[in-house]
Order: C-alpha cells, then sequence, then structure tokens
C-alpha cells in the first residue's frame, strides 16, 4: 500500500487529544469476558463469517456490514483485497463524503492514534511516518489507480465480530477515519468505506492473527446472481483447492506470470502481471493485451448474429435480434479465455463467457475486461470480480499461496451460532476504489 506521508491535523475539536495504547494493539474481551493474550489463546484457529451483497453489473460492488464503536453502529464496506488499511467516512468534518451525516462515523476525542504509536507504524510499514512531534496524530492518505483518493488521521476503536462458534468479541481494531474523499469519476461513489484485505501489517486479516484470534488467510464466494460471503481464517477452506504461489515481497495479492488461451489454444499473450483484486468490478489488461484479446473475441464473433452497439456501460458491447436478458442468452457466441501459469502448470483460471461479459438494462452485450492502461495500471492486470464470480477463491497468506474452487455462492455456509448469525448484519450499499496504486 503507497500511505503517503502529507502533514495535516483533524480539525481542531479533535486538536489536543490523542490515544495512548501500549506497546502491543488492545486485547479484546468476548461475551464470555475471556481476554487472549498474544500467545496461544482459546479462541485460535477461528473464523468469521460474513454474508455479502452487492452484484458487478448495475452496482459494480460487492460489500459486508460492520459494528464499531459503543454504543455500536452498522458501516458499510467495500470488500478490497488490493489495499491494505480499512477507513471509513468520517464526520471530523468531511470533505466528499457521500453519506449523511447522521450516517458517518463520529469518532471520540480520545480514539486517535499518536504519531509515535506502534500502530502508526504498522500503517505507514515499511516506510516511517514523520511525525514534528511524538504525540503529533498518525494522518494517513491512501491514492488509488482510478486518481481517487482519502486523506484521514489513524483511530482505534471496538468492534464486534461474531465468531463461526457464536462468541461475540468486542475488538480494539486500527482503522482510518477518512475526512477527506476525492473521487474524480464521473459518478458518485455510494456511503461507504473500504475493507482492507491485502497482505500487509495493517489488513484486518492480519490484525486479528495479531491476537491469535484467527489464522491469516480469507477467502469469498462472489455469486453471479448476487451477494455470496467472505470469511476471515482458515475453517471454511474446502478440499480441492487449485494453489499457486504468490509472489514474495508484494502487498498485493500478486501470481506467478500467467500465458492466455482463447478457446484452449494459445495466443503468444505471455508474462503477464496478475493481481486478484476484490475492490476492482471489472478485469483489466494492459493495452497490448487488451487489444490482443479483444481482437481474438471478435473475429470469434465472425458469422455470428451480433452486432456493435453503443451502450453507456462499458465500451465495448453488441446487439443481439432481440435484447437479451441474461447472459446465458449470448455466452454461446463467445469463447473461453483461460489464464495458465508455467510455474505451477496443473493450475488454470478458466474465464468462460460469464466471467468476462454483462448484459446491461438496455438488453446489450458488454465486453467486462478494460484497458488498464486508460486507467494508470502500467503493466500490470488486474482480475476483478466479473471473473472472479462463482468460484470460491482463498488468499493464503501464511502459506503465501492463493487458490481458487467452483463453487455455490448462493449459499452462506453452515455457521455453529446458536442465534441467526445474520441478525447482526443490516444490507450494505458499497463504494469502490479498486486497488491501492
Amino acid at each position: 500500500m503507497d500511505v503517503k506521508k502529507r502533514k495535516a491535523t483533524v480539525p481542531w475539536m479533535f486538536m489536543m487529544f490523542f490515544l495512548v495504547l501500549s506497546a502491543n494493539l488492545p486485547l479484546c474481551s468476548s461475551a464470555a469476558t475471556q481476554q487472549p493474550d498474544n500467545k496461544k489463546s482459546s479462541h485460535s484457529n477461528k473464523s468469521l463469517l460474513f454474508p455479502v451483497t452487492g452484484n458487478v453489473y448495475p452496482l459494480g460492488y460487492y460489500s459486508i456490514s460492520l459494528i464499531i464503536g459503543n454504543p455500536p453502529k452498522v458501516f458499510e464496506f467495500d470488500i478490497d483485497t488490493g489495499s491494505d488499511l480499512t477507513w471509513v467516512q468520517c464526520d471530523a468534518p468531511c470533505t466528499g463524503c457521500t453519506k449523511t451525516n447522521d450516517r458517518l462515523y463520529k469518532p471520540e476525542k480520545h480514539i486517535l492514534v499518536s504519531c509515535d504509536h506502534p500502530s502508526c507504524g504498522v500503517v505507514h510499514f515499511p516506510d516511517s511516518p514523520r511525525c514534528e512531534k511524538p504525540d503529533d496524530q498518525c494522518d494517513f492518505e491512501v491514492d488509488y489507480v482510478d486518481h481517487g483518493s482519502v486523506f484521514g488521521v489513524v483511530v482505534s476503536d471496538v468492534f464486534s465480530l461474531r465468531l463461526m462458534n457464536g462468541s461475540l468479541i468486542r475488538l480494539h481494531l486500527i482503522f482510518g477515519c477518512a475526512y477527506d474523499i476525492k473521487n474524480p469519476g464521473p459518478y458518485v461513489p455510494p456511503g461507504t468505506g473500504v475493507l482492507g484485505l491485502s497482505n500487509g501489517k495493517a489488513s484486518l486479516v492480519s490484525q486479528l492473527q495479531s491476537f491469535d484470534l484467527t489464522r491469516n488467510v480469507l477467502g469469498h464466494c462472489l455469486s453471479g446472481k448476487g451477494g455470496g460471503f467472505l470469511f476471515l481464517g482458515d475453517n471454511l477452506v474446502p478440499s480441492g483447492v487449485s494453489w499457486m504461489p504468490m509472489l514474495a515481497n508484494s502487498q498485493n495479492y500478486l501470481s506467478s506470470p500467467a500465458e492466455v488461451l482463447f478457446d484452449g489454444k494459445p495466443t503468444g499473450i505471455k508474462d503477464l502481471k496478475v493481481v486478484f483484486d476484490s475492490g476492482s468490478s471489472y478485469t483489466y489488461f494492459d493495452f497490448q493485451v487488451y487489444k490482443a484479446v479483444l481482437d481474438l473475441v471478435r473475429r470469434g464473433l465472425t458469422g455470428k448474429p451480433l452486432d456493435t452497439v453503443e451502450d453507456k456501460a462499458l465500451p465495448i458491447c453488441w446487439k443481439g435480434t432481440k435484447p437479451f436478458k441474461s447472459v446465458h442468452d449470448v455466452k454461446n457466441h463467445f469463447s473461453t479465455l483461460t489464464l495458465i501459469f508455467p510455474d505451477t502448470p496443473k493450475v488454470q483460471l478458466e474465464l468462460q463467457p460469464e466471467a468476462y461479459l454483462i448484459v446491461t438494462e438496455d438488453g446489450n452485450a458488454c465486453f467486462g475486461i478494460l484497458n488498464g492502461t486508460e486507467v494508470g495500471l502500467g503493466d500490470f492486470n488486474i482480475i476483478g470480480d466479473i471473473s472472479l464470480i462463482d468460484k470460491m477463491v482463498v488468499y493464503d497468506n501464511e502459506q503465501r499461496r492463493i487458490g481458487w474452487i467452483s463453487a455455490d455462492c448462493d449459499r452462506l455456509p453452515y455457521s455453529n451460532s446458536d442465534s441467526n448469525y445474520n441478525e447482526d448484519f443490516q444490507q450494505p450499499y458499497a463504494a469502490n476504489f479498486g486497488i491501492v496504486e
């Protein structure tokens, strides 16, 4: 994650107050008043399960709800494996926030993290925070490749989380209180924050591991019909997952170099840098790869009853003899794209037409692979939500590997909780900033 060092202050009402914490992150307390230490606790190797709402189109977002503060309040988060720090829209007051004031997070004076606290170092890792004075507040800035950005202050507050065994825990976690949000795009993003799930030290799953509550493993299952689930910990990792190593020294989920097949045949497209990013609605290839793949798709449509058409949803679209109702109406006209990884020759990521097409409200079929060079991705290629639907995708940060398997993402996995697992959650509406620059 690229966290900038620009100096700023929270508005005057919070300038004088800073959070004083011990060298370790605060201990948690459960419904049974248990307090695990940093060794081995009774909560170790447990998992958390969250229902997901949203879709690729028309919303373009997959999100969960989390409960923060005391008294507790529900906030919505875009699940983003492409960024590190979790942040919420914050009334300090806020510039660029899209929520109404009554739905913004309102920081208390005692929760600010000071610049010399180890938690501030975690947020700025591998760099060090620049402090004029040790008790300055810990600021953060995140720039995204879509040229959006957020700026704010690092805070620590109580998260109420339910483990799959039914235990409710209340845990102090660090996150960003974002009070300056810039969105350069033509559409105003929905009122939400971002749930940072990369393999950086400030990510939510890394923090949970530091309490010995879960393994540093997470996974998501995004349904093509909308919804799905997210889990933190390794209890729900199924057998039969196709695993491949992550490349080292990257805070993003970067695979080994990939090659592209079209309709099962080699294309000559090789050595792709591929990042798995649940914060991106669509898949992005760099210009040369994008152009080559689009040419292959267009040639494959020769003689098919499809004509190009303009549609406001995406740049490349086709219409049929009558409007399409779903991708299933048009998928037989398109061929499968496959990513193979020569370093792990048994592993393939098949992108069937459902994994790169949407059908718009006008009944057109549109190409859900976009030109990454136009949005500043350079030579990186992003596998976004459209290409991850109906797969369980697992990010194992302990064994440094990524895996996936076809799955029924419409069904929430079984929970051992005696209560209704969903009762602690409300329906979210997420924002999507995508991968960190």
